[in-house]
């Protein structure tokens, strides 16, 4: 029989960033990742039910916008266990953390999918800057290069979506 040995009680994580000034960090993160699932599965729902004159480039773009947002969340959630912190584990721990609004309704207007998703995308931007300031403030130096390439995503999906609202 083979003896299972004894494990930690409590996950571990060595770092040198101090835990009181990290777990700012650490909490924003978690935000940013609820509110980044719930853009995504947002993002993914209007693309599933865009329709009208430019069904092709919106079910596209909405497509490749929801895969860049999906692509973020495991490097969200590694960086939030690299600074000793625990991070979300379930579709109720994102709903309690996340700050984007779903959308539920039975019909959406692509120009108002253009508008949400492009006024989401500019919120998941205040977030990302709040925590960039926190890890400023802890000099945790990945976060806020990692946080600089995430607010620059964001920003691009927001131009996108505007641009793409444009009358004309």
């Amino acid at each position: 029989m083979i003896k299972m040995t004894d494990a930690p009680e409590k996950l571990a994580t060595p770092t040198d960033l101090k835990s009181n000034e990290i777990k700012d960090v650490a909490e924003g993160l978690n935000r940013v990742l609820a509110d980044s699932y719930a853009l995504y599965l947002k993002t993914k729902n209007f693309h599933w039910h865009v329709s009208g004159p430019h069904f092709r480039d919106y079910h596209l773009m909405f497509d490749e916008q929801a895969a860049a947002i999906l692509g973020t969340t495991d490097a969200i959630a590694e960086r939030v266990r690299k600074t000793g912190n625990t991070t979300l584990r379930s579709i109720g721990d994102i709903s309690r953390h996340q700050t984007i609004d779903d959308n539920d309704a039975d019909f959406v207007s692509a120009k108002d999918m253009l508008k949400e998703l492009r006024d989401d995308n500019l919120a998941l931007v205040e977030t990302l800057r709040v925590v960039k300031t926190a890890a400023d403030d802890s000099d945790d130096h990945a976060t806020s290069a990692l946080v600089d390439e995430w607010i620059d995503a964001a920003e691009e999906r927001a131009w996108f979506l505007f641009e793409s609202a444009q009358s004309g």
